[in-house]
């Protein structure tokens, strides 16, 4: 009798858990596959598969005679503008005191405007192979003894998953070369019918449950506007934070679902018993307890509707 429980009949929101099977992804946001712009040969390799790189981080060095080529335009563009500058604001003040012509004057405009966008085309040509303009200052002050040197880096702190690079390769523009990805963010795929989605919209949370692992709940970010040709099913996306890695990209998992009903009669999930193959509860009388069948409905956080 000390371990005996009893509660009254009440009513209550039984929620109905919905669950499917659910798989790991990387969230795309997080991965980044690194190429090189320009031609040449790899000279030196910073990292290697499996290291932890930070955002910015050299991964490796590149030889290439195009990039001193441009180098060289870059310095030899910055000395002629700076001369066309020069000249022109000298006319501007000469034009001031009518010392010179309109005529002149527009030409040294002209030719200043002309050297200015070439300097302006080289250098965003520098900085788009990866150059940063720390690089570009040095270089207009006479340090580019390693000028022919194109240095890829990370965009995103990660760790290194493939390398498809060696020392003394060689490299073209788009060649993939290194892929570096952050799972501390993940996404989580699951499918579910048309009927059962509709009852879900983007923010609702939802517990994903590794194998072996701690459940983790995440929301709701995406549900497909279109169904699945072959399944007729709706794909449902999840972002969960994966700060300690627990979650690995391509296995699987279990994803519940929880869907709030109307409120009823319920009976907490252990009190329901089976008396010769009769489902039901024990009601406590003034005597004792009496064995009342019961028809069972919808089933969760720990009680169970009572339909009669």
């Amino acid at each position: 009798r000390d371990r005996l429980r009893t509660e009254a009949l009440t009513t209550r929101a039984v929620p109905d858990v919905v669950t499917a099977p659910g798989e790991v992804a990387l969230d795309l946001k997080q991965v980044a596959k690194i190429t090189s712009r320009i031609e040449g040969q790899v000279e030196k390799i910073h990292v290697q598969l499996g290291d932890h790189v930070r955002s910015g981080q050299p991964l490796a060095a590149i030889g290439s005679l195009r990039l001193d080529e441009l180098v060289q335009e870059y310095l030899v563009a910055k000395a002629q503008a700076d001369v066309a500058e020069n000249a022109f604001r000298r006319a501007e003040k000469l034009k001031a005191e009518e010392i010179v012509t309109e005529r002149r004057f527009v030409e040294e405009r002209g030719h200043y405007l002309e050297t200015k966008v070439r300097f302006q085309h080289i250098r965003e040509k520098l900085l788009n192979m990866g150059l940063a303009q720390s690089e570009l200052r040095e270089l207009e002050q006479g340090s580019h003894e390693e000028s022919h040197r194109y240095t890829l880096t990370s965009p995103i702190a990660g760790t290194v998953i493939a390398q498809n690079v060696v020392r003394g390769q060689g490299v073209s523009p788009g060649s993939e070369l290194f892929e570096v990805v952050d799972t501390s963010r993940v996404w989580v795929f699951a499918n579910l019918p048309i009927e059962q989605a509709r009852k879900f919209k983007e923010g609702d949370v939802g517990t994903i449950v590794p194998k072996g692992g701690e459940p983790i709940t995440a929301p709701l970010t995406y549900l497909a506007p279109v169904a699945d040709e072959t399944t007729r099913t709706i794909r449902l996306r999840f972002e969960v934070s994966n700060q300690q890695r627990r979650l690995k990209p391509r296995e699987y998992v279990d994803v519940k679902l929880t869907i709030v009903g109307s409120p009823s009669l319920a009976v907490p999930v252990p009190a329901v018993t089976m008396v010769d193959n009769v489902r039901g509860v024990f009601v406590q009388r003034e005597t004792g307890y009496a064995f009342v069948p019961i028809e069972v409905g919808r089933e969760g956080g720990g009680w169970v509707e009572v339909r009669k």
